[in-house]
Parts: structure tokens; sequence; C-alpha cells
């Protein structure tokens, strides 16, 4: 038994199953695709609401170094997901990876996961995208009535309705075709990226020498914690990350990491992509450079415009502006943030359908849902069951306590997929790799003891929760996926323990 648990699916194999006609996904996209992709789905609120947050709490003027920290921590992942996408170019990512790599029920916990934190990521963006055109209809005289408003602050029925129609609008077009959702997220995209520009000049000319000053302020020590909202490092070890000096860098750095979750999900496109083994690499690198540098021009122009300790909790850009005369700003920055949480919605939908769909294909879930449809070459049935079910959830649910649960499941897989490297450099040293991690055992390692770290600095509740939904999964592998999955039968005689 314990053989079948930790049996692995060869690289050879998946690359296999790919080509079978009912369940192979159109190629369409290329590297330009993939980078607008990572830069839709970083690109967020965080740019206008975490760069001012973490800059009062923890980091004063120095939050643009903590933005490079963070960076340079995504990056060390980057580089592992991008060996892996370029040399296991098929749908799935760290689940496809880990499968190729540590084994069967690995690969089921990681996917798992996945689906969880990628469906309540989808809901948890599209409940915020609503909030901001809930606001811009207000400003105009538009007010819908309460029932249809959401669950916040309702005693009695609430549905958001807004939330709901958006994964509607979604589901239709992941399920018309990948490129179709490329061309729409790249001018949703170039627009997002438009009015950081216009929001980083502007504010550029309202900047004053002496808020930078001092700009590493002086280090605040934070008393330890001990209940379920605490960090579970202080829980375990009594030990308090400190506030503001050298060692506030890297506070705000744990903080400011949730800004660039995402980038992961652009390796769930590997099948989808014309010469994956050359665009995987550029398009995930390159857009998590990008970002980092939208995000550090941001950070140095909110802490110019206004003294790091006056800055706002809720919306620091926009108030900075406000601050500095120009109201104007604030109804671009909610604008912007509005028009950038529609692609993040959009691709962490498309990275769960692309989860599913491999898993299925595999039959730990349902082959059912691994046909893909006979015109538009998308896995349709997964994209509609999982849009009927978030745009419900969406709907009913107050999900704002539960988003850290998506932080802790990204983490996870970039632990799982920074030692898969390292597994399979050891197991399969045979294997032609377009692109290759450098530095590796050391550069992996340093990657999942980042993450652990960054991990270990969520709260404890948490915590408590992904152990729960992870004894739920594991459940499930025994009594479906592991009788089900194709390594039983004769279909896939050629697995290996590679």
């Amino acid at each position: 038994m314990g053989n079948s648990l930790f049996r692995t699916k060869n690289v050879e194999q998946s690359v296999r199953d790919t080509g079978e006609p009912e369940r192979q996904l159109k190629k369409s996209l290329s590297a330009l695709d993939l980078t607008v992709f990572g830069v839709g789905v970083i690109i967020g609120t965080g740019i206008f609401v975490l760069t001012g947050t973490v800059a009062k709490n923890n980091a004063g003027p120095a939050t643009a170094l903590s933005f490079v920290v963070a960076g340079i921590v995504c990056a060390l992942a980057g580089l592992c997901y991008a060996e892996f996408a370029s040399t296991v170019p098929v749908a799935g990512s760290a689940y496809t990876f880990s499968y190729a790599s540590l084994g069967e029920l690995p690969a089921w916990l990681i996917g798992w996961d996945l689906i969880l934190e990628l469906a309540l990521g989808t809901a948890v963006v599209a409940v915020g995208w609503s909030g901001y055109i809930r606001s811009l209809m207000d400003d105009i005289g538009w007010v819908l009535p309460d029932a249809l408003s959401g669950r916040e602050g309702v005693g009695g029925f609430g549905f958001d309705i807004l939330a709901a129609a958006l994964i509607v609008v979604l589901t239709a077009i992941l399920v018309l075709g990948m490129k179709l959702s490329a061309r729409i997220t790249t001018v949703v995209v170039a627009i997002k990226v438009t009015v950081v520009l216009i929001v980083i000049i502007a504010g550029a000319f309202l900047i004053t020498g002496s808020n930078y000053s001092p700009f590493i302020p002086k280090q605040q020590a934070v008393e330890a914690g001990t209940g379920l909202n605490s960090p579970l490092i202080q829980v375990l070890a009594g030990w308090a990350p400190s506030n503001f000096g050298v060692l506030g860098i890297f506070t705000g750095a744990s903080v400011v990491f949730f800004a660039f979750i995402g980038f992961d999900v652009v390796a769930t496109a590997a099948e989808e992509t014309k010469n994956p083994q050359r665009d995987m690499p550029r398009g995930i690198l390159t857009s998590l450079f990008i970002c980092t540098l939208l995000y550090v021009a941001v950070s140095i122009v909110v802490t110019g415009m206004q003294n790091y300790r006056e800055l706002s909790i809720d919306a620091p850009l926009a108030d900075a502006f406000k601050a500095t005369g120009h109201p104007f700003y604030a109804g671009v920055i909610s604008f912007g943030a509005a028009i950038g949480l529609t692609t993040v919605c959009m691709i962490l939908f498309l990275g769960q359908t692309r989860v599913f769909f491999a898993m299925s294909r595999d039959g730990l879930l349902p082959r059912f849902f691994s046909h893909v449809h006979p015109r538009f070459k998308t896995p349709h049935r997964p994209t509609i069951m999982l849009g009927a079910i978030i745009a419900i959830v969406a709907g009913f649910t107050s999900l704002s306590e539960l988003a850290e649960l998506v932080n802790i499941g990204t983490l996870f897989a970039f632990v799982v997929v920074s030692l898969s490297i390292i597994v399979l450099r050891r197991t399969r040293p045979d294997l032609h790799r377009a692109f290759r991690t450098p530095w590796v055992p050391v550069l992996p390692v340093v990657a999942a003891l980042a993450s652990l770290w960054l991990m270990l600095n969520l709260p404890t509740e948490t915590w408590l929760r992904f152990f729960g939904w992870m004894v739920i999964g594991i459940a499930v592998y025994f009594f479906y996926g592991r009788r089900h999955s194709r390594m039983n039968q004769n279909e896939a005689p050629s697995s290996s323990r590679a």
C-alpha cells in the first residue's frame, strides 16, 4: 500500500495523456499572453492598499525594500515553477509537478489544496470587486437594494448579485476559449497598468522629501500573542516580529508578499502554450519583474506624498491624494482597483479549472470532467460546474475571515514545488530541461524555507482550517481517488517509480 501511495506518474506518460483528442486542450498562448496573465493576476487592490498599510504599521518609507525582499522570495519560487512548467508542459501546475516527483498522495493533497484555495480566492476577489462597483454606482446615484448587496452587515436575506454575475460572465468567457480570455485580459491589464502609471506619475509631483526621513524608522518591539488570531510562530515559540528598523523590513515583506500571490497560476496554462519550453519561464519571470517595479514605485510615491505616520489603513493611496488636495485621483484609484480585480478573478478561476481538469484526466476525480468542448477545446464541464458553485458561494457568503486560506494554500504549493525540483533532478537526471533552475539544491531549499517562514507568520486559526481541509482530502482520496486512479488501471501501463 505504501508503494501505491507514492507511485509517480512519469513525465512521458503525462505528456502522452495530453494527446487524447477528447481530452486535448488547444495550444494558443504566447509568452506575451502569459506575461499579461501574470500581471493581470498579481496586480490587484494590494497595490493601492498594502503599500500604505505596511508603511504605517511595519516599515515606514522602507516599504519599498519590503517589496524588493518579497519579490526576491517569489522569484526563487518562480525559478522552480519555470523549470517544471517547461519540463512538464501539462495542465495542473503544482499538482502535476508533484505527481511526477513526489507521488500520488502528495499530488492529490496539493491538488485538493489548490482546488479550495483558487475557488475561495475567486469568490473573495469577486466580493471585493462587487464592493468597488457598488461604490462607483453610489457615486452616480445608482443604489442596489440591501438584499442584493451581499452578506456584510445584513441581518436577513442577502445575496451579492454583482459578485455572482461576474462569475457567470467569466464562466462564459473561459468556456468560449483561452485565446478570447487572453485578449480580454490584455485589454483590461492595459487599462489597469495605465491607471497605476497615472497614479505613480501624478504622485511623483506631490512628493515632499522630508517625508522620507527617517527612511528606516527606529525599531519597535511587538508583544507576543497566544490566541488563535496570533501567528503560529508566536503560539509555538513565543516569538513576535519587530516593526520598523531593519527587521521591520522583513516583517513588512511577510505582509506585502501576499500582493504577489497568483503568479504561480500562470503555470497551470503550460499545456495551452504554443512553446512552453521557451515561453513559460519568460512569462512567469517577466510578470514578476514588472509587478515588483510597479509595487516599489507606488510605495515610494505614497510614502513621499504623506508622512507614513499619517497614512490611513483602509485606502492609504487614495487618502494621500485627498490630503494633498487632489481628490480626483481617488476616483481614478477606485476605478483602477475595480478593473484590476476583474482579471485577478478570471485568472484564479482559470487556474482552478485547469487543476480540476488535470486531476480528472488522471482519474483522481470523475473522468466525466476531463472531456473538452468539441469546438472550443476548453474544459467546459468543470468550468460550468465550478462557476455555478463559486457564484453561489460569492453571492451568499461573507468571506473576509477566510481570505488568508488562499495565502497558506499558495505557500504550501511553493514549498512542495521547490522540494520537487530537487527530487526530480535526482530521480530523472536524463530529462530534457529547456530551462534549469540555477544553484540546485541550494536555491530550492532557500525558496522552501522562505515560503515556510511566511506560512508560520499566518494566524493559528488559518492553520487549523487548512489542516481540517487536508483531513477531508485524505478521506476523499482513500474512498474515491486511490481506487479510480488511472495508475491502477491497464490504460496507464507505463506508470513508473521514476
